[in-house]
């Protein structure tokens, strides 16, 4: 089992489960896939890209659950990093946490590990 997580505003997720499913932010959509990290890779995931920025949600998927979409490629330092060339379909998404900003204005994460 290989979980991995996006990071995402809380309303991005609500109009994806509206939609039944998650075509990317911005970023993902100019890269042409879908970001996601492992729990060792989320912390600075979060610090870097979401620092100060409230209401976030983070989604826990079984990278398996993906099939042949989900690809692992080098990416920050030449760790490898999944990356979705695909739709999020949201019933793969076996859970969604909330990510409150620390003191530090970095999203906590409460990751399975």
């Amino acid at each position: 089992m290989t979980l991995i997580y996006k990071i995402l505003p809380r309303s991005a997720w609500e109009s994806a489960l509206s939609a039944g499913r998650f075509t990317g932010s911005e970023v993902d959509l100019a890269d042409g896939f879908i970001h996601f990290s492992t729990a060792a890779q989320a912390g600075e995931t979060a610090a870097r890209h979401f620092k100060g920025q409230p209401d976030l949600v983070v989604l826990e998927v079984e990278g398996d659950d993906l099939g042949e979409d989900l690809r692992w490629e080098p990416s920050r330092g030449g760790d490898l990093f999944p990356h979705l060339y695909g739709d999020l379909r949201a019933a793969v998404v076996r859970r969604v946490m909330s990510a409150p900003l620390g003191g530090d204005g970095v999203p906590v994460l409460e990751l399975s590990s």
